[in-house]
């Protein structure tokens, strides 16, 4: 497990609602200056200074950019040199935790030089799409004849599925928020912000959290008639982007804390309820850790993307782990702050490392950040503290 790669560095930028804070910025002015603070907290990560590393390739999520390889463009507007590469991957909402186990991946394939990897997504300036002259909001996820349901839709069927009332989902999201709040007044968000060029300090500090409780959700109308699933319990479609800088153990440097990924899954569900994906992928990369496997049990923080309450919690239900857990967003999720789909796999990786490396937990911790993702897929990678 020595030659695990090990994330050394860990940013995001604020994530703001479609068309708002960050609705004039597209998707390479949103990554580059993740992009630069990564390398520049490694650089600066040690006494003396580590020099600063040459980047072997940059790996970003996007879902609904403008194409021509995003990661490629943001890397260049970093300043990075023309000889580093870059490379755009699409796994939806997994998209940003899958880049971050490609770039893994290359690192354990005997490449052992640095790498950044994350996600980005613009939603505000997406370019809309069209087929024949008509307009349309996403490509299939699935082919004809298997089900193919938009992700609202999923997330009422999962509801109703699981028998998943309305006050529970409504409790959740809540609670999200209020961990949101509660973790921007004492400062545990600051130290993975990344400013953005155009964006005003003020919405920087507010990071998108609002606070609502139950009462103030109750009042949202069902998004179907007779459902449960509501505006208020499901996430805002957002802008953001999150990157981590992945460098192999032997150039770590001693002292140097990061977050070692051990083991990772990447699994296929039912396409009918796409919501649940993210329980087997746990549930697996947790059995590859090490030789015997881990158990929910042995984790000690979870970042699972929030895209809607009933998602979250079916998953929850499917590993055995409580709606309350301390363990799970312990700073609120996405149905708080919001969901920029390509980055929020990546953005879940950032939560773990301010989680555990800024805050300090000892040595063998271990995290997991996790999706689950549209067409029916879930993905998960787990994470341990290495001091």
């Amino acid at each position: 497990m020595s030659g695990d790669p090990i994330v050394v560095a860990a940013r995001r930028t604020p994530i703001a609602t479609r068309g708002r804070g960050l609705a004039e910025v597209t998707v390479d002015r949103l990554a580059a200056p993740v992009l630069r603070a990564v390398l520049d907290d490694w650089a600066a990560a040690s006494t003396p200074p580590h020099p600063t590393p040459t980047v072997a390739d940059v790996v970003l999520g996007n879902c609904m950019g403008p194409g021509g390889n995003p990661a490629r463009v943001a890397a260049l507007l970093a300043g990075f040199g023309v000889e580093v590469p870059g490379m755009t991957v699409d796994r939806q909402c997994g998209s940003g935790l899958a880049a971050v186990i490609e770039a893994a991946n290359a690192i354990r394939g005997g490449d052992e030089r640095p790498r950044i990897a994350g996600g980005v997504e613009s939603a505000s300036t997406a370019p809309v799409r069209s087929v024949d002259g008509v307009p349309y909001d996403r490509a299939p996820f699935a082919p004809t004849g298997f089900p193919d349901p938009g992700m609202t839709e999923a997330a009422e069927r999962l509801a109703a599925e699981d028998r998943i009332p309305r006050s529970r989902q409504d409790a959740y999201a809540a609670r999200s928020r209020r961990r949101a709040l509660a973790a921007m007044a004492e400062g545990r968000l600051a130290g993975e912000l990344v400013p953005v060029e155009g964006m005003s300090s003020d919405e920087l500090g507010a990071s998108g959290a609002s606070g609502v409780d139950e009462r103030v959700l109750a009042r949202f109308a069902p998004l179907f008639e007779g459902g449960s699933v509501t505006g208020g319990n499901s996430c805002r479609v957002s802008d953001g982007a999150a990157a981590v800088l992945l460098v192999p153990g032997s150039l770590r440097g001693v002292g140097v804390p990061g977050l070692a990924l051990r083991a990772h899954a990447v699994v296929g569900c039912d396409p009918a309820l796409p919501g649940v994906g993210a329980a087997a992928a746990i549930i697996e990369a947790l059995g590859r850790v090490g030789g015997a496997g881990r158990t929910v049990a042995d984790v000690a923080a979870f970042e699972i993307v929030e895209a809607f309450a009933s998602q979250t919690i079916a998953v929850l239900d499917r590993i055995g782990v409580a709606d309350d857990d301390v363990r799970v967003c312990a700073d609120g999720g996405a149905l708080a702050l919001g969901h920029p789909w390509g980055a929020s796999g990546a953005v879940a990786v950032v939560r773990l490392f301010s989680r555990l490396v800024r805050g300090g937990a000892p040595r063998g911790t271990l995290g997991v950040a996790a999706a689950s993702v549209g067409g029916g897929m879930g993905v998960a990678a787990v994470f341990e503290v290495v001091r």
